[in-house]
């Protein structure tokens, strides 16, 4: 069985939810396409169309590359592998702890 690609709709909403758990608003950019004049941010829907491109070609290439562990083979390079944590983010947008 094939996966189908996601919709737009649907890596808007994984993608915001994955900069949420960050910390990062994408409501605090300007709606629509139309950079902000005074910071230069880009416009809301610019940003999450880079997003997604972002996520539709680099993501899955990502994930499925694995490291080389010598002397091991298959299944065990598999296993060491599946040890590893996913890296912390280091620059959350919201530093909750200096907001009160």
């Amino acid at each position: 069985m094939t996966l189908s690609q996601p919709t737009d709709a649907e890596l808007d909403v994984m993608i915001r939810a994955r900069l949420a758990s960050l910390g990062i608003d994408l409501d605090q950019l300007p709606p629509g396409t139309q950079p902000d004049p005074e910071t230069g941010s880009p416009g809301r829907d610019t940003a999450l169309a880079g997003l997604r491109s972002f996520v539709r070609t680099t993501v899955a290439p990502l994930a499925a590359y694995q490291f080389a562990v010598p002397g091991l083979d298959g299944d065990e390079d598999r296993a060491a592998l599946a040890q590893q944590l996913s890296p912390p983010s280091l620059y959350p947008s919201i530093d909750i702890k200096r907001q009160s």
